[in-house]
């Protein structure tokens, strides 16, 4: 979709923060339902909002993952085999859960 003029669109936060994307701004964006979104805060205190790439990860994961592999590297010895005994446990503590981190936040889990 070509933006020849600035255009503005607004939305109202909910009671739980949350917010529907206008249609104009979904359609510029490309985005579809599921889609991820980046703010981006300018030096000015501007907000910027665009598609988040699809490719891109989380830094706060890949840091503890490298953290993790250097640990393991300097004391391998500290790496230990799950007893079966141990997985049987957690398996049938987990079992009956049924969890889709998709679905919306309740109002109690604020």
């Amino acid at each position: 979709m070509a933006v020849t003029l600035a255009q503005r669109s607004e939305s109202t936060l909910t009671d739980r923060y949350q917010t529907t994307i206008p249609d104009p701004i979904r359609k510029v964006l490309g985005l579809n339902k599921r889609d991820k979104i980046c703010y981006t805060i300018e030096p000015d205190g501007r907000v910027v909002i665009s598609r988040a790439d699809q490719t891109e990860s989380d830094p706060i994961i890949g840091q503890f993952l490298n953290f993790l592999a250097q640990d393991i590297e300097k004391n391998p010895h500290h790496v230990q085999v799950l007893s079966t005994d141990l997985v049987s446990r957690v398996q049938a503590l987990v079992s009956d859960v049924d969890l889709d981190l998709d679905a919306p936040l309740r109002e109690e889990d604020e």
